[in-house]
């Protein structure tokens, strides 16, 4: 005697002597939050590439510095607003999912910038209508992208995975408690190994040429990046909380963390 499964009973042709199916075949979507915080993850990711091609400065009239540091201006680049938002949602996935799970985000960011820099590419190398005028401030704005996107995969694949690391290394230690010392713990020294990679790599596409404005961006950025994520702490851990609460399988594991 063999068996058939429901579902293959329900995609059975009509005749076959069994009943036609009511609707067409769907594969059900997971549920919980993962999918959407990895969705606005990626998208942070690719959107600050983007604005990164821009070099900010901030009190351009006036020079201050305190050895070889420069003090004023402040140099940084143009996602320097977004740019933190991505290790607030590293953390949370982190903290919520596991490092397995943030990995996996982590590669889904990666190729989908991948995917953007070959369409900008593309795109720079299709030829322009007659009536076309924006080709060149076209080139200007997105041609920098990839020495950016290089830099950022760098910074990103190192700064991300220690960040997450260390968030779920300390959890194994203090549990459920004490969330702001994996939150602020792990941050720092993700973002600083971001911030130096990314800032090295990223440095000359923006137009930093001096010692003293590269040690400006590198110190500025890591300041900036950790400060945010003190001062959105609130909202990290009502966030957290909330996920924690709504996710049915959240519970103890078993296994290591850096491998479940």
């Amino acid at each position: 005697m063999v068996c058939v499964s429901h579902s293959e009973q329900s995609l059975k042709p009509e005749g076959s002597g069994h009943p036609a199916p009511v609707h067409a075949a769907y594969a059900q979507v997971a549920r919980g939050y993962y999918p959407q915080i990895v969705a606005l993850f990626t998208a942070t990711l690719i959107i600050s590439n983007i604005c990164a091609t821009k070099g900010v400065e901030f009190f351009g009239d006036r020079s201050v510095t305190f050895g070889p540091l420069q003090i004023l201006p402040i140099v940084t680049d143009g996602a320097f607003f977004l740019f933190p938002l991505a290790y607030i949602l590293g953390d949370v996935l982190s903290e919520v999912y596991g490092f397995r799970a943030t990995r996996r985000a982590i590669y889904c960011g990666f190729a989908a910038l991948v995917l953007t820099v070959l369409c900008f590419a593309v795109v720079l190398n299709l030829p322009a209508a007659s009536f076309y005028e924006n080709q060149e401030a076209l080139r200007s704005v997105i041609a920098p992208v990839p020495r950016l996107v290089l830099a950022g995969l760098a910074g990103y694949f190192v700064g991300q995975l220690l960040n997450s690391a260390v968030l779920v290394l300390i959890k194994e230690r203090t549990k459920e408690r004490h969330l702001w010392a994996r939150l602020i713990g792990s941050t720092v020294v993700g973002e600083f190994a971001d911030t130096l990679i990314f800032c090295s790599i990223a440095a000359g596409a923006i137009g930093i040429e001096t010692t003293a404005q590269f040690v400006n961006f590198v110190i500025v950025g890591f300041l900036w990046k950790t400060l945010c994520e003190i001062v959105v702490m609130p909202i990290t851990y009502r966030v957290i909380a909330v996920l924690k609460k709504r996710e049915p399988n959240y519970a103890p594991i078993t296994a290591d963390p850096l491998h479940s």
